[in-house]
């Protein structure tokens, strides 16, 4: 890389980071697009290459890659106030805009057969459906990759628990160590290696540093492990809703790979599964964090809306948001200096890829229960989830407006 980052203000990247909070509609990979404009094209605050080699490194940690892509940036410019700044900008509009539906929707008391939730319901097939075939492509392409997406969707089917979608990912991970490395993998699995390699040699720069030195990193991963092992334990010893929402929330950003989309069937598990949250409301509260700018994570300030600390609906949202973000925070400041070595190590990119192979199997797994099981309940529903896929899927319509349609025709005719 040439030379170190320019330094800049916390308050610059706030600045920066709160205009695309407010406008950056369309999922993770239209974020990626806008902080390509914003900070690449527009304020030249890094080069192609390097923001690249950071939106690789997001593509490679567990947790939301878009988040993490902003997280990074902000260290890169501003240190960890930068990062602290990159976060709150661009995740606070869409929180607070769950948190309000959250409590809207409380304060209608809306019954299972309303019409604008069986609209938002089914618009949560077409979205998650259309989310899975994109990563399926990306992810889970020639037969060894989708055997391990099989595999891992019949495990969770069979076996519905959160134990059962991590071991799900990490026997993917382990598979992928075996069965996608050297000559016998899958033509797909060895071109984008290739091609990184090739990048790699033709740019001739190390990937983008950071801020945090060598030296600190080791504290930031061992803090990621040491919540992710203590916090069971301590929700254990102290059963409380805090401690519970904090275990929970934070585990599901601490084991999601894929995006924002995979996050549903381990929130599901933790929140529907311990009866903390109905259905019918989580399902709804999963269709409206698609028509709000900013990251999906910041479904997890519904949720814990819906699950009140002390008798506070904001403070669980504040809790909910924290824990799941927590791990995506921990996870940049600790692997930024070491990335380098780790994506040049065949055998990192291969477990990898295993393990993104299982992720899409999970994704399938929640797609038909809960999500298609509560979403299609009837002729009615089925038609509006169709057209809200077609709408999608061809005639690429933003989500924010599909799902906005979509409960407005469950409003009229459901």
């Amino acid at each position: 890389m040439s030379g170190a980052p320019a330094r800049g203000s916390a308050a610059e990247v706030f600045r920066a980071f709160l205009a695309l909070g407010l406008t950056s509609f369309g999922g993770p990979v239209a974020h990626l697009g806008y902080f390509r404009e914003a900070f690449v094209v527009r304020r030249g605050w890094l080069g192609e290459r390097e923001y690249a080699d950071l939106v690789a490194l997001c593509q490679f940690l567990p947790g939301p890659a878009s988040s993490q892509v902003g997280m990074a940036l902000g260290l890169r410019r501003a240190g960890y106030a930068g990062m602290a700044a990159a976060w709150t900008a661009f995740t606070l509009p869409s929180a607070a805009l769950m948190v309000a539906f959250a409590l809207g929707a409380q304060a209608l008391e809306p019954g299972p057969g309303a019409g604008w939730l069986l609209g938002l319901k089914a618009a949560a097939v077409a979205v998650v459906a259309h989310a899975l075939a994109g990563m399926a492509a990306g992810l889970a392409g020639g037969g060894r990759r989708a055997a391990l997406a099989l595999a891992a969707m019949v495990l969770v089917l069979l076996l519905p628990s959160a134990l059962s979608q991590v071991a799900a990912i990490a026997a993917g991970a382990a598979a992928g160590l075996v069965l996608l490395r050297g000559p016998g993998a899958d033509r797909d699995d060895q071109s984008g290696q290739d091609e990184e390699d090739g990048t790699e040699e033709a740019g001739g720069r190390a990937p983008a540093a950071a801020p945090a030195r060598r030296r600190t990193a080791p504290a930031f991963l061992a803090a990621f492990a040491a919540l992710l092992a203590a916090l069971p334990a301590l929700a254990a010893l102290f059963p409380s809703t805090a401690l519970g929402l904090a275990d929970g929330f934070y585990r599901a950003g601490a084991l999601v790979f894929g995006g924002g989309h995979v996050v549903l069937p381990l929130l599901q598990t933790e929140v529907v599964g311990s009866g903390a949250v109905d259905r019918e409301s989580f399902l709804a509260g999963y269709g409206a964090a698609q028509a709000v700018p900013g990251p999906l994570f910041t479904f997890a300030a519904y949720l814990g809306a819906l699950v009140p600390v002390g008798g506070s609906p904001l403070l669980g949202a504040a809790v909910a948001l924290a824990a799941v973000f927590t791990p995506s925070a921990l996870l940049v400041a600790g692997a930024l200096p070491y990335w380098e070595r780790l994506r040049a190590d065949a055998r990192t990119r291969a477990a990898l890829a295993g393990a993104g192979a299982a992720v899409v199997g999970v994704l399938a797994a929640a797609l038909y229960d809960p999500v298609f099981t509560e979403g299609v309940t009837s002729p009615a529903t089925m038609a509006v989830a169709a057209a809200a896929f077609t709408a999608l899927s061809v005639w690429r319509a933003p989500a924010w407006a599909v799902v906005a349609a979509a409960g407005a025709a469950g409003l009229l005719l459901l």
